[in-house]
Protein backbone atom coordinates (compact mmCIF):
# COMPACT_ATOMS: atom_id res chain seq x y z
CA UNK A 1 0.00 0.00 0.00
CA UNK A 2 1.39 3.37 -1.01
CA UNK A 3 1.09 6.58 0.97
CA UNK A 4 0.65 10.03 -0.52
CA UNK A 5 0.32 13.44 0.98
CA UNK A 6 -3.46 13.14 1.01
CA UNK A 7 -3.77 9.52 2.14
CA UNK A 8 -3.04 5.94 1.11
CA UNK A 9 -3.98 3.97 -1.95
CA UNK A 10 -3.56 0.49 -3.36
CA UNK A 11 -3.89 -1.09 -6.78
CA UNK A 12 -6.92 -3.33 -7.31
CA UNK A 13 -6.77 -5.53 -10.41
CA UNK A 14 -10.05 -7.11 -11.62
CA UNK A 15 -9.70 -9.74 -14.33
CA UNK A 16 -12.80 -11.16 -16.00
CA UNK A 17 -13.60 -13.36 -19.00
CA UNK A 18 -16.92 -11.51 -19.27
CA UNK A 19 -18.01 -7.90 -18.65
CA UNK A 20 -16.49 -7.58 -15.18
CA UNK A 21 -19.73 -6.36 -13.60
CA UNK A 22 -19.72 -9.06 -10.92
CA UNK A 23 -16.14 -8.27 -9.94
CA UNK A 24 -16.69 -4.53 -9.80
CA UNK A 25 -19.80 -4.89 -7.64
CA UNK A 26 -18.12 -7.19 -5.11
CA UNK A 27 -14.84 -5.27 -5.03
CA UNK A 28 -16.48 -1.88 -4.51
CA UNK A 29 -18.74 -3.24 -1.78
CA UNK A 30 -15.67 -4.41 0.14
CA UNK A 31 -13.49 -1.40 -0.67
CA UNK A 32 -16.22 0.89 0.69
CA UNK A 33 -15.52 -0.53 4.15
CA UNK A 34 -12.03 1.03 4.06
CA UNK A 35 -12.70 4.75 3.82
CA UNK A 36 -9.14 5.68 4.82
CA UNK A 37 -7.61 4.11 1.70
CA UNK A 38 -8.41 4.50 -1.99
CA UNK A 39 -8.52 1.65 -4.49
CA UNK A 40 -6.94 2.43 -7.84
CA UNK A 41 -9.03 0.19 -10.08
CA UNK A 42 -7.63 -1.69 -13.06
CA UNK A 43 -10.43 -3.54 -14.88
CA UNK A 44 -9.67 -6.13 -17.57
CA UNK A 45 -12.88 -7.44 -19.19
CA UNK A 46 -13.18 -10.17 -21.84
CA UNK A 47 -9.87 -11.88 -21.03
CA UNK A 48 -10.27 -15.18 -22.88
CA UNK A 49 -6.89 -15.96 -24.44
CA UNK A 50 -3.28 -16.31 -23.38
CA UNK A 51 -2.35 -13.25 -25.45
CA UNK A 52 -4.94 -11.13 -23.66
CA UNK A 53 -3.69 -12.44 -20.32
CA UNK A 54 -0.11 -11.45 -21.25
CA UNK A 55 -1.07 -7.77 -21.19
CA UNK A 56 -2.88 -8.20 -17.88
CA UNK A 57 0.09 -9.91 -16.23
CA UNK A 58 2.43 -7.17 -17.43
CA UNK A 59 0.25 -4.48 -15.89
CA UNK A 60 -0.14 -6.39 -12.62
CA UNK A 61 3.64 -6.75 -12.36
CA UNK A 62 4.07 -3.03 -13.07
CA UNK A 63 1.57 -2.01 -10.35
CA UNK A 64 1.34 -4.82 -7.75
CA UNK A 65 -1.72 -4.97 -5.52
CA UNK A 66 -4.77 -7.16 -4.91
CA UNK A 67 -5.95 -9.34 -7.79
CA UNK A 68 -9.58 -10.50 -8.03
CA UNK A 69 -10.77 -12.58 -10.95
CA UNK A 70 -13.70 -14.40 -12.51
CA UNK A 71 -12.04 -16.71 -15.01
CA UNK A 72 -13.35 -20.17 -15.88
CA UNK A 73 -10.59 -21.38 -18.22
CA UNK A 74 -8.31 -23.50 -16.03
CA UNK A 75 -5.12 -22.69 -17.93
CA UNK A 76 -5.72 -18.96 -17.59
CA UNK A 77 -6.49 -19.33 -13.87
CA UNK A 78 -3.35 -21.40 -13.24
CA UNK A 79 -1.14 -18.91 -15.06
CA UNK A 80 -2.64 -15.89 -13.30
CA UNK A 81 -2.33 -17.50 -9.86
CA UNK A 82 1.24 -18.60 -10.56
CA UNK A 83 2.23 -15.07 -11.57
CA UNK A 84 0.68 -13.58 -8.42
CA UNK A 85 2.49 -16.14 -6.28
CA UNK A 86 5.74 -15.42 -8.07
CA UNK A 87 5.59 -11.67 -7.35
CA UNK A 88 4.12 -12.27 -3.88
CA UNK A 89 0.73 -10.56 -4.18
CA UNK A 90 -2.70 -11.95 -3.15
CA UNK A 91 -5.21 -13.25 -5.69
CA UNK A 92 -8.71 -14.64 -5.29
CA UNK A 93 -11.34 -16.17 -7.55
CA UNK A 94 -14.67 -14.53 -6.75
CA UNK A 95 -16.80 -17.33 -8.21
CA UNK A 96 -14.51 -20.27 -7.43
CA UNK A 97 -15.74 -20.89 -3.86
CA UNK A 98 -19.36 -20.51 -4.98
CA UNK A 99 -18.85 -23.04 -7.79
CA UNK A 100 -17.33 -25.48 -5.30
CA UNK A 101 -20.29 -25.03 -2.96
CA UNK A 102 -22.75 -25.71 -5.78
CA UNK A 103 -20.77 -28.75 -6.84
CA UNK A 104 -20.70 -30.16 -3.30
CA UNK A 105 -24.44 -29.66 -2.86
CA UNK A 106 -25.60 -30.71 -6.33
CA UNK A 107 -23.14 -33.58 -6.61
CA UNK A 108 -22.13 -32.69 -10.15
CA UNK A 109 -19.41 -30.68 -11.83
CA UNK A 110 -20.31 -27.53 -13.76
CA UNK A 111 -20.03 -27.07 -17.50
CA UNK A 112 -18.03 -23.82 -17.78
CA UNK A 113 -19.80 -21.27 -19.95
CA UNK A 114 -18.03 -17.94 -20.19
CA UNK A 115 -20.42 -15.00 -19.78
CA UNK A 116 -23.38 -17.34 -19.32
CA UNK A 117 -25.19 -14.71 -17.22
CA UNK A 118 -25.28 -12.43 -20.27
CA UNK A 119 -26.81 -14.85 -22.78
CA UNK A 120 -29.70 -13.66 -24.94
CA UNK A 121 -32.39 -15.54 -23.06
CA UNK A 122 -35.93 -14.58 -22.08
CA UNK A 123 -34.69 -12.85 -18.93
CA UNK A 124 -32.36 -10.65 -20.99
CA UNK A 125 -35.14 -9.53 -23.33
CA UNK A 126 -37.40 -8.92 -20.34
CA UNK A 127 -34.84 -6.42 -19.01
CA UNK A 128 -34.56 -4.70 -22.39
CA UNK A 129 -38.35 -4.44 -22.61
CA UNK A 130 -38.47 -3.02 -19.09
CA UNK A 131 -35.81 -0.42 -19.94
CA UNK A 132 -37.67 0.65 -23.08
CA UNK A 133 -40.91 0.97 -21.12
CA UNK A 134 -39.25 2.92 -18.30
CA UNK A 135 -37.56 5.41 -20.63
CA UNK A 136 -40.88 6.06 -22.40
CA UNK A 137 -42.73 6.56 -19.12
CA UNK A 138 -40.23 8.77 -17.31
CA UNK A 139 -41.30 11.97 -15.56
CA UNK A 140 -45.02 11.63 -16.25
CA UNK A 141 -44.76 10.86 -19.97
CA UNK A 142 -47.38 8.67 -21.72
CA UNK A 143 -49.60 8.31 -18.64
CA UNK A 144 -52.11 6.40 -20.75
CA UNK A 145 -49.78 3.40 -20.46
CA UNK A 146 -49.33 3.40 -16.67
CA UNK A 147 -51.57 0.36 -16.19
CA UNK A 148 -48.94 -1.72 -18.02
CA UNK A 149 -46.30 -0.94 -15.37
CA UNK A 150 -45.21 -3.26 -12.58
CA UNK A 151 -44.37 -0.29 -10.37
CA UNK A 152 -45.27 3.39 -10.57
CA UNK A 153 -43.12 5.75 -8.52
CA UNK A 154 -44.54 9.11 -7.47
CA UNK A 155 -42.98 11.94 -5.49
CA UNK A 156 -41.96 15.58 -5.47
CA UNK A 157 -38.89 16.79 -7.30
CA UNK A 158 -35.51 15.27 -6.33
CA UNK A 159 -36.78 12.12 -4.62
CA UNK A 160 -34.71 9.97 -7.03
CA UNK A 161 -37.66 8.73 -9.08
CA UNK A 162 -35.84 8.47 -12.41
CA UNK A 163 -32.61 6.74 -11.29
CA UNK A 164 -34.62 4.32 -9.14
CA UNK A 165 -36.89 3.54 -12.09
CA UNK A 166 -33.90 2.80 -14.32
CA UNK A 167 -32.30 0.60 -11.65
CA UNK A 168 -35.55 -1.38 -11.33
CA UNK A 169 -35.77 -1.72 -15.11
CA UNK A 170 -32.31 -3.25 -15.10
CA UNK A 171 -33.80 -5.90 -12.83
CA UNK A 172 -36.59 -6.57 -15.33
CA UNK A 173 -39.23 -4.46 -13.58
CA UNK A 174 -41.38 -2.15 -15.71
CA UNK A 175 -41.18 1.08 -13.72
CA UNK A 176 -42.88 4.37 -14.58
CA UNK A 177 -42.60 7.56 -12.56
CA UNK A 178 -44.87 10.58 -12.16
CA UNK A 179 -43.95 13.86 -10.43
CA UNK A 180 -46.24 15.33 -7.77
CA UNK A 181 -46.43 19.10 -8.20
CA UNK A 182 -48.51 21.38 -6.00
CA UNK A 183 -51.16 23.23 -7.98
CA UNK A 184 -51.14 20.69 -10.82
CA UNK A 185 -53.74 17.88 -10.64
CA UNK A 186 -52.36 14.36 -10.81
CA UNK A 187 -53.17 12.41 -14.01
CA UNK A 188 -56.56 10.73 -13.76
CA UNK A 189 -54.91 7.44 -14.80
CA UNK A 190 -52.95 7.53 -11.54
CA UNK A 191 -56.17 7.56 -9.53
CA UNK A 192 -57.55 4.32 -10.98
CA UNK A 193 -54.54 1.99 -11.26
CA UNK A 194 -55.22 -1.61 -10.25
CA UNK A 195 -52.32 -3.73 -11.57
CA UNK A 196 -49.19 -1.71 -10.72
CA UNK A 197 -47.79 -1.15 -7.25
CA UNK A 198 -47.73 2.61 -6.62
CA UNK A 199 -44.92 3.74 -4.32
CA UNK A 200 -44.67 7.30 -3.04
CA UNK A 201 -41.07 8.36 -2.46
CA UNK A 202 -40.58 11.06 0.13
CA UNK A 203 -37.70 12.67 1.98
CA UNK A 204 -37.10 15.12 4.80
CA UNK A 205 -37.40 18.77 3.66
CA UNK A 206 -33.80 19.46 4.75
CA UNK A 207 -32.52 16.69 2.50
CA UNK A 208 -34.61 17.84 -0.46
CA UNK A 209 -33.38 21.41 -0.07
CA UNK A 210 -29.77 20.23 0.01
CA UNK A 211 -30.17 18.10 -3.13
CA UNK A 212 -32.07 20.84 -4.95
CA UNK A 213 -29.44 23.46 -4.09
CA UNK A 214 -26.73 21.20 -5.49
CA UNK A 215 -28.84 20.67 -8.61
CA UNK A 216 -29.32 24.41 -9.15
CA UNK A 217 -25.64 25.12 -8.59
CA UNK A 218 -24.74 22.35 -11.02
CA UNK A 219 -26.73 23.93 -13.84
CA UNK A 220 -25.72 27.48 -12.93
CA UNK A 221 -29.22 28.57 -11.95
CA UNK A 222 -30.09 31.27 -9.44
CA UNK A 223 -30.44 29.85 -5.92
CA UNK A 224 -31.59 32.88 -3.91
CA UNK A 225 -35.22 33.56 -3.03
CA UNK A 226 -36.51 30.53 -4.93
CA UNK A 227 -39.60 28.59 -3.81
CA UNK A 228 -37.87 25.48 -5.13
CA UNK A 229 -35.52 25.59 -2.12
CA UNK A 230 -37.58 27.66 0.33
CA UNK A 231 -38.00 25.65 3.53
CA UNK A 232 -41.67 26.49 4.04
CA UNK A 233 -42.53 25.78 0.41
CA UNK A 234 -40.65 22.47 0.41
CA UNK A 235 -42.29 21.41 3.68
CA UNK A 236 -45.71 22.10 2.14
CA UNK A 237 -44.74 20.01 -0.90
CA UNK A 238 -43.82 17.08 1.34
CA UNK A 239 -47.11 17.34 3.25
CA UNK A 240 -49.03 17.57 -0.02
CA UNK A 241 -47.40 14.36 -1.29
CA UNK A 242 -48.13 12.56 2.00
CA UNK A 243 -51.80 13.58 1.88
CA UNK A 244 -52.13 12.30 -1.68
CA UNK A 245 -50.48 9.02 -0.67
CA UNK A 246 -52.92 8.57 2.22
CA UNK A 247 -55.92 9.43 0.01
CA UNK A 248 -55.07 6.86 -2.65
CA UNK A 249 -53.48 4.24 -0.42
CA UNK A 250 -50.04 4.41 -2.02
CA UNK A 251 -47.12 2.72 -0.28
CA UNK A 252 -44.86 5.27 1.43
CA UNK A 253 -41.09 4.95 1.29
CA UNK A 254 -38.69 7.34 3.00
CA UNK A 255 -35.60 7.83 0.81
CA UNK A 256 -33.93 10.47 3.01
CA UNK A 257 -30.99 8.26 3.91
CA UNK A 258 -31.29 5.56 1.26
CA UNK A 259 -29.08 5.01 -1.75
CA UNK A 260 -30.71 4.22 -5.10
CA UNK A 261 -29.84 0.54 -4.60
CA UNK A 262 -31.40 0.47 -1.13
CA UNK A 263 -34.54 2.22 -2.36
CA UNK A 264 -34.87 -0.25 -5.24
CA UNK A 265 -34.35 -3.21 -2.88
CA UNK A 266 -37.12 -1.93 -0.60
CA UNK A 267 -39.46 -1.52 -3.59
CA UNK A 268 -38.68 -5.03 -4.83
CA UNK A 269 -39.57 -6.36 -1.37
CA UNK A 270 -42.86 -4.44 -1.39
CA UNK A 271 -43.58 -5.83 -4.86
CA UNK A 272 -42.77 -9.41 -3.79
CA UNK A 273 -44.94 -9.09 -0.67
CA UNK A 274 -47.83 -7.78 -2.77
CA UNK A 275 -47.50 -10.58 -5.30
CA UNK A 276 -47.50 -13.18 -2.52
CA UNK A 277 -50.64 -11.68 -1.01
CA UNK A 278 -52.39 -11.67 -4.38
CA UNK A 279 -51.14 -15.18 -5.14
Amino acid sequence: MTGTGGGSYFHLHMVSDSTGETLITVARAVAAQYSHVTAVEHVYPLVRSQKQLDRVLAEIEEAPGIVLFTLLEEELVARLEAKCKDINIPSLSIIGPVLQLFQAYLGATSSPRVGAQHTLNAEYFKRIDALNYTMMHDDGQHVEGLEDADVVLVGVSRTSKTPTSIYLANRGVRAANVPLVMGIPIPRQLETLSKPLVVSLHAAPERLIQVRQNRLLGIGAKVDDDAYIDRQAVTEEVLYARKLSARYGWALLDVTRRSIEETAAAILKLLADRQRQRG
